[in-house]
């Protein structure tokens, strides 16, 4: 026998479709909490998979190399190190943000009145994972450092195709690589394997020496050029201030080509005593004679890049380089 079939009401259409709804938002097995939109996406990190709001609704950064990035996609933030960030950030002037400080003297109870559901931690902040960890236990901390042994460029794109994927800004991501990836283009076009090159810091009017491979900030750049080295010591380091070798030492290695990081310019410039690297170097009777200083074959790193390492600056300094180097041929 055939029954009749009833139309079932609009009302309870609706009440089924809302009870769907409250499902899918409500809160996550693996206790993160969930987003105004209810959606959650999972993504890869140095730690593994991590489930994340996307986008999230409270942030708070703590890595150097995300600052930027996140600041020029419109991310609000509800804490920060925002004593670390530079002034070229415009988080520094949003008195809205929970100041955590810096990795010397932190404020981590600032993390937790953020009530974050996303935590960005990384670079000076790296020591206190399990810290905030055990603060925020229900929210997922993205680490997106770049990893030892693997190519520092692709790790930088790594870091910001995955900050894409969380805020929905992959092409913004992509347009980011994309000028990352045209500027080694052309420093790799016009650099000739010949020429040797010197990589430094100066800070407190003392200048660095930074190793190929290892030295702070510009070691790297060695390895994703094939940078011919003016000068290798055993036992380097990637010591912010540099290791300490001679300027004789330096000047003797004669480099056709000096790559310059100024510390002081992004956290003393504003002190009495800051000596900016063009005077330091200058101001060396050593140095004097050397071909790097002779040609003026001299390159120095955007003046916030200590506190601002992500794939901006990079962007910039590479380009910098590249129009020197088209310069002489």
């Amino acid at each position: 026998m055939l029954f009749p079939v009833r139309p079932v009401p609009a009302l309870a259409i609706i009440l089924s479709s809302a009870l769907v709804l409250v499902g899918c938002s409500s809160g996550q097995e693996d206790g993160t909490a969930p987003s105004a939109a209810g959606t959650t996406i999972e993504i890869e990190d140095n730690n593994g998979t991590q489930t994340v709001n996307a986008p999230p609704e409270s942030v708070v950064a703590l890595d150097n190399r995300t600052f930027q990035t996140l600041s020029d996609w419109g991310v609000e933030l509800s804490a920060g190190a925002v004593s670390l960030m530079p002034e070229t950030i415009d988080y520094t002037q949003d008195e809205s943000i929970l100041d955590v400080g810096s990795h010397n003297e932190p404020d981590l109870e600032s993390v937790v009145a953020a009530e974050p559901d996303l935590v960005v931690n990384g670079q000076r902040f790296s020591q206190y994972q399990d810290d905030i960890a055990d603060l925020v236990p229900e929210t997922p901390i993205l680490v997106l450092d770049p990893e030892e042994g693997e190519p520092f460029d692709t790790e930088l794109e790594r870091q910001t195709e995955v900050l894409g994927e969380v805020f929905d800004k992959q092409d913004e991501a992509a347009q980011l690589t994309d000028e990352f990836d045209a500027a080694i283009e052309r420093v790799g076009a016009a650099y000739d394997e010949g020429d040797t090159v010197m990589a430094v810091t100066t800070s407190g009017g003392e200048i660095g020496y930074l190793a190929p491979g290892v030295g702070r900030t510009l070691g790297p750049v060695f390895d994703i050029f094939g940078l011919t080295p003016a000068l290798e010591v055993d036992d380097a380091s990637d010591d912010h201030q540099g290791d300490d070798i001679s300027v004789e030492a330096i000047a003797d290695s004669d480099p056709d080509w000096i790559l310059v990081m100024d510390r002081d310019a992004a956290v003393a410039a504003d002190e009495a005593e800051y000596e900016p690297a063009e005077d330091v170097l200058s101001g060396s009777e050593a140095l004097s004679n050397v071909t790097a200083v002779e040609e003026e074959q001299i390159v120095h790193m955007p003046a916030d890049t200590y506190t601002n390492e992500g794939i901006q600056t990079y962007t910039e300094f590479f380009g910098t380089f590249a129009d020197a180097l088209e310069e002489q041929d």
